[in-house]
């Protein structure tokens, strides 16, 4: 049995893991990297990336339902090739994730290829050879969650880790799990003549808590897809494919798609020599400013620890985790505004604070429709409402939740307007150009400035600095 002496022993190379690496190395060269299963970052391999690749595509067929109405003719004359898509999502899902590959080659020996099983908390064994670190990092990521007894249907039984290898699409496919997966591959497989059935076990949908918001997201879906919530499906066999039962519901597809969340791959990694609780998921507890799990010198980030789930998140959590993998005593860290974006047309955004953590009796609230926006009406896009959160003693605007065209570029500006602590006031002192989607807001929070009572101002600052 070989054995190998380290700073730092970084477990998964994920983007966690990557930018664990980046700050571990300011300090020191003595680390290895140690993956289990295919290279390549859940972002560019099953997730973000091809997504949004299979996404594009769907969005540009789907816009040839506008072209009569614009005076261009012969749109009834298109067709989609299903298989010629799937290849080419996966000529883009290869290069995005040959790029990761090519990177973990370049770590030559401290790439270790294998199984990390820790045997004392800063023990590990790999494959049968021991590694002795000062200090480790969990970055093994997460995978998809399928109910046991659903597995016994085999390749009908889709995940996002599956999805993309399909040489094409059938004609019927089942959608359990109405998140950010089931809701962006649903929609984009729905337009790309797929007949879809989207089921939600709750009325939820897209973790959306904000009563506006969530039915403009259900009419939203249900648009394209069928939509089925409010009870719990169940899966049976039958002479055509499978049968999907949900309530007084039933219907026959050929596959279906598992997008009910995802697991964090720690099982099986002998986290119980830690000696710190686990939760139900396996998962150690930590400090989420930090990234340690307890007072060891053993910290966790992305996926695995089950907290943040997005390619952004992970990035920091690897950050902190590097960063204090080679201190003695670890640094908190202030999360940056959460942000989350489902790229569905149009799209789900929720920035800030959640509207179910607020109190009513507290807040203004700001909407703003989307059916008579006049650069929502050029593009064909008017449907969709924006609902924004501010305090309503002082106006600090607080989050923001939205069904809206361009919505990943407004999700984003409010988001850094959240962060920056930014008031309705100041939101109004900035430049708005017409005609563009932006240009509601200035309505919405002009709205708001009278709830919140505060004196009329002009928008404009004078160049002498005195007060308006």
């Amino acid at each position: 049995m070989s054995e190998r002496e380290v700073d730092v022993a970084i477990i998964g190379a994920g983007t966690a893991g990557f930018l664990a690496i980046r700050e571990i190395r300011k300090k020191t060269d003595r680390f290895v990297l140690i993956q289990d299963g295919p290279y390549g970052t859940t972002c560019a391999r099953v997730g973000c990336m091809p997504s949004k690749s299979f996404i594009q595509i769907a969005h540009d067929y789907h816009r040839r339902l506008y072209f009569e109405g614009s005076g261009i003719h012969g749109a009834d004359q298109l067709s989609v090739d299903l298989p010629a898509v799937m290849r080419r999502v996966r000529e883009l899902r290869d290069r995005f994730a040959g790029n990761m590959v090519r990177k973990t080659d370049k770590f030559g020996e401290k790439f270790i290829k294998g199984r990390a099983r820790f045997v004392e908390p800063t023990v590990l064994d790999v494959d049968g050879s021991i590694i002795r670190a000062k200090s480790i990092v969990i970055a093994s990521g997460s995978r998809p969650i399928i109910p046991e007894a659903w597995q016994a249907f085999g390749d009908r039984i889709w995940t996002s880790d599956t999805f993309f290898e399909m040489e094409t699409l059938p004609r019927r496919v089942a959608v359990i799990g109405l998140g950010v997966i089931g809701l962006e591959l649903g929609q984009a497989m729905a337009r790309l003549g797929v007949e879809v059935t989207g089921i939600a076990r709750s009325m939820h949908l897209a973790g959306m808590t904000d009563p506006v918001v969530l039915d403009k997201v259900a009419e939203m879906g249900a648009k394209d897809m069928t939509l089925w919530r409010g009870h719990p499906p169940s899966l049976s066999a039958s002479a055509g494919g499978i049968k999907v039962t949900a309530g007084e519901r039933e219907t026959e597809v050929d596959a279906v798609l598992v997008a009910t969340g995802r697991r964090p791959n720690v099982d099986d990694m002998g986290l119980d020599v830690l000696g710190v609780p686990l939760d139900a998921k396996g998962v150690p507890a930590h400090d989420p400013e930090t990234m340690q799990i307890g007072d060891l010198p053993v910290f966790i980030a992305g996926d695995a620890n089950g907290a943040r789930e997005i390619m952004h998140e992970a990035w920091d959590d690897g950050t902190v985790a590097g960063y204090n993998a080679l201190r003695e005593t670890a640094q908190a860290f202030q999360r940056r505004t959460p942000l989350h974006i489902i790229f569905t047309d149009p799209n789900i955004v929720a920035a800030g604070r959640d509207f179910a953590s607020l109190d009513p009796d507290k807040i203004v609230i700001g909407e703003f429709d989307f059916e008579d926006q006049e650069r929502a009406l050029i593009r064909n896009e008017h449907f969709g409402v924006l609902r924004l959160y501010a305090d309503a003693q002082t106006g600090q605007l607080l989050g923001t939740a939205m069904c809206a065209p361009i919505g990943e570029h407004l999700g984003h500006l409010l988001a850094w307007c959240i962060q920056q602590q930014l008031t309705v006031q100041d939101l109004l002192r900035m430049p708005f150009y017409h005609p563009v989607i932006e240009e509601g807001l200035r309505h919405t929070l002009a709205r708001m400035e009278k709830a919140i009572g505060a004196p009329s101002r002009l928008d404009l600052a004078f160049a002498d600095g005195q007060s308006s």
